[in-house]
């Protein structure tokens, strides 16, 4: 259980502004190389971006006391449900998302955003023709949450598929068929199957019903082309990973860690 003070100490090198990403593992992220590379850009000597892998969300306490010089953080895979109750304020995030990937640290107090409704959205839109009108959506985590969020604005009926039943609205890998499969076009994975360096893994669907009418999505953007994507084109479908959106709700984060 998080403390019961959310707020957390200040200072530190005042000279230093300090950002950084939680999340486990972090072997795949472009989050400190991107930031990294924007810093010396912009000629942003007093701005440093780490990553802190964290084995459970409870560390995160500490991690603020050790590091009195962050601004902000990212929040990724699998900490953006489990990193609410930390949040001085979550106003900032839809009641519907209950997930939260980015951080704003002001005077000590940790106020919560989800920059990835806007990353997902603008990456999506312009692939989006007027036979996308239901998805899937595989996994049931943080990330799924806005992706939803996102499909439901758009006016897109979706579907969530999970491995097992949480509740009688999911559907279940065994679910899927031909039918469902056909009347189901855009097909967007959100779980880590296939992520670098477990590149041979993908989402157990039937495949072989996709076909050029189908686009898929994936937010996996290491490897660049997923194997779910390579099956998928294959079969002729459109697809796209989720390298666009990551720089997306990367940009927004500094617009939010800088307002």
């Amino acid at each position: 259980m998080p403390e019961t003070t959310n707020t957390w100490p200040t200072g530190g090198d005042r000279g230093l502004r300090l950002f950084g990403l939680i999340g486990n593992p972090l072997s795949h992220s472009f989050s400190k190389n991107f930031f990294t590379d924007k810093f010396r850009k912009e000629g942003l000597t007093d701005c440093r971006y780490e990553l802190f892998p964290i084995e459970s969300i409870e560390l995160l306490s500490g991690l603020l006391r050790s590091n009195p010089d962050l601004k902000g953080i990212n929040v990724t895979i699998p900490y953006k449900k489990k990193v609410l109750p930390y949040l001085f304020s979550s106003e900032n995030i839809p009641v519907e998302l209950s997930a939260c990937n980015c951080i704003d640290i002001k005077n000590g107090n940790l106020i919560g955003y989800n920059t990835d409704c806007l990353g997902f959205e603008k990456s999506l839109l312009p692939l989006l023709k007027s036979n996308h009108t239901a998805a899937l959506v595989l996994g049931n985590g943080g990330a799924t949450a806005a992706v939803v969020f996102v499909l439901r604005k758009l006016g897109i009926k979706c579907s969530i598929v999970s491995r097992t039943i949480h509740n009688e609205s999911l559907l279940t890998y065994n679910d899927l068929d031909k039918k469902l499969i056909n009347g189901h076009t855009l097909i967007i994975n959100t779980t880590p199957l296939g992520l670098y360096p477990r590149v041979d893994d993908c989402p157990a669907i039937p495949y072989g019903f996709i076909g050029s009418q189908h686009l898929l999505y994936d937010l996996v953007y290491n490897p660049v082309k997923s194997l779910f994507l390579k099956k998928g084109e294959e079969r002729g479908a459109v697809t796209k990973n989720g390298e666009e959106m990551l720089i997306i709700q990367a940009e927004e984060s500094w617009k939010i860690w800088n307002s």
